[in-house]
């Protein structure tokens, strides 16, 4: 039989959902947390999850309630659960909402908007993000220019930014001004600012940027700040793989 997988005392909080790695760290190391009633101040500390009696600030750990919420980030938040530079963050939105502690399923930037997903499922959310079997997510781009057939092309064969192969799996017209258009683009993979780098790598500059899909997931008619939580069915449909 083979003996019992330990982790990291932090890990294992982090696991549980009850705040993220780096807090759990810093609860540690203030002798918040004890295993099986002693103060444990390593955050490295090994323990079998379930198996161990864990206690933070004299409440036993309970046991994990999985949520999987879909918010509909605004532009100016950022995508972290704090900001070192104190600016306002996506936890913003849930403020007195009584959800347990949920982290970000990857990123949307400050200047970005749309479909945002937060959990506390750390391998569902492993799912959602790996580039080789994750859902596609699309984004609906607004761009300083009315790009031709060619350009489109061009961004699905991709650029190089920065030292990256940056590329759309599709990108379309959707309407085009006079002046400007919005575009439809569909990303295999969430890379940093990876649309605003591959548009930029072409001459073109972005004035609006919301992500309205992940896999078959729509923003659909949720209010901007707005949040809601996802179905058995969405949450079991986004980590099948999609590839």
């Amino acid at each position: 039989m083979k003996p019992p997988v330990r982790h990291g005392l932090a890990r294992v909080l982090s696991k549980r959902g009850v705040c993220s790695r780096s807090q759990a760290a810093k609860w540690v190391e203030a002798g918040r947390v004890r295993v099986d009633g002693r103060v444990v101040r390593d955050p490295e500390y090994p323990v079998v999850d379930g198996r161990h009696a864990i206690d933070v600030d004299g409440e036993r750990l309970p046991a994990v309630e999985r949520r999987y919420i879909a918010l509909n980030k605004p532009r100016g938040l950022v995508t972290s659960t704090t900001d070192e530079r104190g600016r306002d963050t996506v936890y913003r939105c849930l403020d007195g909402t009584g959800l347990p502690w949920v982290a970000p399923v990857g990123r949307l930037d400050k200047a970005s908007e749309g479909l945002l997903l937060l959990c506390n499922d750390p391998e569902w959310a492993a799912r959602i993000t790996d580039p080789s079997t994750g859902p596609d997510k699309t984004y609906h781009v607004q761009v300083d220019v009315v790009p031709s057939a060619t350009t489109l092309d061009a961004l699905v064969q991709g650029a190089v930014a920065d030292g990256e192969h940056l590329a759309a799996r599709e990108a379309r017209l959707l309407r085009a001004g006079s002046r400007n258009a919005w575009l439809e683009i569909v990303l295999e993979e969430g890379r940093n600012r990876q649309i605003r780098r591959l548009l930029a790598a072409h001459d073109i500059s972005v004035r609006r940027l919301v992500r309205v899909a992940i896999g078959d997931l729509a923003l659909g008619g949720l209010a901007k700040g707005a949040w809601r939580e996802l179905t058995t069915g969405e949450v079991a449909a986004l980590a099948t793989p999609s590839r």
